[in-house]
Order: C-alpha cells, then structure tokens, then sequence
C-alpha cells in the first residue's frame, strides 16, 4: 500500500457517525491504540536501536489520538440518513483535519530529530509540503490520506446506505399498539 493510504479516517469517522454514542468514542480509541502499541512492539523489535517509546515519541503519537477524537466530534455531527454524498464529504474533511493535526503534532515534537522541521513558520510549511529528505514528499502523504479517506469512507456509507433497510410507513408503526377505546360501562341488570 501507499504511504499515508489507510482504512483509519474512514473507520473512526464513520464508527462516529453510526454507532450509539458511547461505543462510538471507546471502540476505535481502544483498536486504535492496541495497533500502535502493537507497532510499538514491532519497531523496536525490528530497530532496537531506535527508542519507540521515548516521550517525544509519545507525545507525537498522543495527537493522533487528539486527531481521532476530532474526527469522532466530526462524525458524530452527522446523520446517518444523511446523503452518501455528504458523509463522504465528512470523511474526506475528517482526512484532511488528521493530515494538519498529525504532521503539525510531528512538526512541533520531530520525534525523529529532522533538520527540516526548524520551529518557524518556514519549519511547519516545510513540514506541511515538502517533509524531510529521503522520504516521499508531505503532499504524497497528503494526496493518499485525501484518497483513502475518501474510497474507504464511501465503502462503508454505501455498505450502510446498502444493507440499511428502507422503512415503509407500515414498518414504522410496526410494534405499535393503536389505542383501544374505552370499554363503555356495563349496565346493571335488575
């Protein structure tokens, strides 16, 4: 897969958007941060010499949680009936915000100690657009989080839209009781 191409902005935005509202915030912060720390666990085994889990690191990798948690407040602001155009578009806009948070967060914190990434605005441009040196540029890294953000998001609006079932008006009164009328009185007899 491409750099930066990946299933996450789709996944948090939409687990936002049609999950009830508490499992919408724990079930991809906990899948989310059982991968990295599971990543964690790969890298420093495949590249001892190189610290995961040193505070710059950390701190790197807590705004990506900052990030998800602006996509869940995004998704959550959307319908689920909403047009698939319009959650697509959610989507996409949720892709864009995690790309500005995510490499900001990486800008300010150089967890890798690139020379590029000087603390000016010069700095955070360069961080934005061109990245550092012997890595694909920063809008490659753009371009395909803009892409997957926007395929996967609409393969899951249109699995949604898809296996949704349409709600007839009989089926909306379904499980509904009509209200009896009142049982007249009896008469004594005498």
């Amino acid at each position: 897969m491409p750099w930066n191409f990946s299933v996450v902005y789709a996944f948090v935005f939409c687990a936002a958007v049609y999950f009830p509202k508490r499992l919408a915030w724990w079930l991809p912060l906990v899948v989310m941060l059982a991968t990295d720390v599971s990543l964690n666990f790969y890298y420093q085994h495949i590249d001892p010499g190189h610290s995961v889990w040193d505070s710059r690191n950390l701190a790197n990798l807590a705004f990506n949680y900052v990030a998800y948690a602006v996509l869940i407040l995004l998704g959550r602001r959307f319908n689920p009936q909403a047009s698939w155009l319009k959650l697509v578009s959610g989507g996409i806009f949720g892709a864009i915000l995690f790309y500005f948070i995510t490499n900001t967060a990486s800008w300010f914190f150089n967890p890798f100690n690139n020379s590029e990434y000087t603390k000016s605005l010069a700095g955070w441009i360069i961080a934005l657009t061109k990245g550092t040196s012997g890595y694909p540029s920063t809008w490659e890294f753009f371009r395909n989080t803009l892409l997957s953000g926007g395929i996967f998001t609409a393969l899951f609006v249109g699995a949604m839209k898809i296996t949704a079932p349409a709600e007839s008006p009989a089926e909306k009164r379904a499980g509904v009781r009509d209200e009896e009328p009142e049982a007249e009185p009896e008469e004594a007899n005498s």
